[in-house]
């Protein structure tokens, strides 16, 4: 006989990281205790509505045992200024033009949906219960299959006048370089993220990341390569925004100690002493659940902002 699972009375939201390759999916507490959590694998093709369906299911499994007031949405590019629409996600097919996330979401789950893009979302996981916690000021960058990023200043996130601003890995590094899929040559991206990096070595950075620590001279010098051109960009983001910090996530920052001092030197060598006074380089503390726990965070937000507006 099926037993029915009690449903908690502990009030929980979802976070959701959405990925080009898993979609994570977690229960969180409103002090980001994580009660449950399961990862699926991204359709193929990863149009919005095969995503959607995709995540709708597992959210409504999840209905069934845990008491649940929302959903924190982090996707890979920028959103609407209300956190309502996925303006555009350039490396996710058929995400080109004002995807209703939220609305798409809700309608599946009757749960309010809040959604942001996911360095954003990542930004604001490290700022609460992360390495971001000790900065007021700085600026993540999210080092995957793409290079995302955002922006902390006086101690809120900054996304600019319509939703659209931190998207640090789309800055031009050389104008004549690979091209982009955001219409850019030479973006951050084409020599950051991880397809840039199998383009050039035919190798994964997580195998990359192992040679370097047995001492192989071939990928140890790519890191210091790989840092150095990593420094280059920073630098001229270090003349714009001076952070007390910058974080460093995402899956290649496990090889974070192989390219960071090369970074930190060539942010020295090409940035003045006023504009990086006692910068701090480093990695991101909650691995690949930031994305998650920033979701819920702003779900949480979200949460209390209509109670306020409830109870007047």
């Amino acid at each position: 006989m099926n037993q029915q699972l009690e449903v908690s009375n502990q009030e929980e939201v979802i976070g959701i990281d959405i990925g080009g390759t898993t979609i994570n999916i977690g229960c969180f507490q409103k002090d980001g205790t994580c009660t449950e959590s399961m990862t699926v694998a991204t359709p193929k093709p990863a149009i919005p509505k095969a995503v959607v369906n995709a995540i709708a299911p597992v959210v409504r499994k999840l209905q069934n045992h845990h008491n649940l007031l929302g959903i924190g949405v982090g996707m890979p590019g920028p959103t609407d200024d209300n956190n309502r629409i996925a303006k555009i996600a350039i490396n996710l097919p058929g995400w080109d033009h004002n995807v209703p996330l939220a609305d798409w979401l809700e309608a599946e789950t009757n749960l309010v949906t809040t959604v942001e893009n996911d360095a954003n979302c990542a930004a604001v996981g490290e700022f609460w219960l992360g390495v971001g916690r000790n900065f007021n000021n700085f600026i993540l960058l999210t080092l995957g299959t793409g290079v995302g990023g955002a922006i902390f200043i006086d101690g809120k996130l900054f996304s600019g006048a319509y939703g659209a601003a931190g998207e640090l890995g789309l800055i031009t590094l050389y104008p004549e370089g690979y091209a982009c899929n955001s219409g850019n040559r030479g973006s951050l991206e084409q020599y950051c993220s991880i397809t840039a990096i199998i383009r050039e070595t035919g190798k994964e950075p997580a195998i990359l990341g192992k040679l370097a620590e047995d001492g192989d001279r071939n990928a140890i010098a790519f890191w210091e390569k790989y840092g150095t051109i990593l420094g280059t960009g920073l630098a001229s983001l270090m003349y714009v925004l001076t952070p007390e910090a910058i974080i460093i996530g995402g899956g290649i920052s496990a090889s974070s100690k192989y390219f960071l001092p090369a970074t930190l030197a060539e942010i020295s060598r090409r940035v003045t002493p006023t504009s990086r006074l006692g910068l701090q380089l480093l990695t991101a503390q909650l691995g690949n659940r930031a994305g998650m726990l920033g979701a819920t965070k702003l779900a949480w937000d979200l949460l209390g902002k209509n109670d306020v507006k409830d109870n007047q």
